[in-house]
């Protein structure tokens, strides 16, 4: 397991700049993930919508944008015992890097 001072934080921007949660994880992307998968997921990857998701990591002015969806799957059969039946997953693609001028 990586040590806590690998990680970074970002916090997921609303269009009009309010930040609304944060993310942990050592690269924008893995982040992104985490955010993907807390969005409305549909039956199938093929049927998902891609919705706008703005991260910025604390401290820094730069945004990093990305389009993110989820979705639902039955879950592996060597699932442990505590794993739902359902799982969520969510994918991501990068999309740019913006720079604020403030924060």
């Amino acid at each position: 397991m990586a040590p806590d001072n690998d990680k970074r934080n970002f916090a997921l921007r609303k269009t009009d700049g309010e930040e609304t949660s944060v993310f942990s994880g050592r690269t924008p992307r893995q982040a992104a993930l985490k955010a993907a998968r807390r969005l409305d997921p549909a039956s199938s990857e093929d049927d998902a919508d891609p919705e706008e998701l703005r991260l910025r990591e604390k401290g820094e002015k730069k945004v990093h944008v990305y389009e993110g969806w989820a979705w639902e799957e039955n879950a592996p059969d060597d699932k442990p015992g505590w794993m739902p039946e359902e799982i969520t997953k969510g994918n991501v693609s990068k999309e740019g890097v913006e720079h604020l001028d403030e924060i």
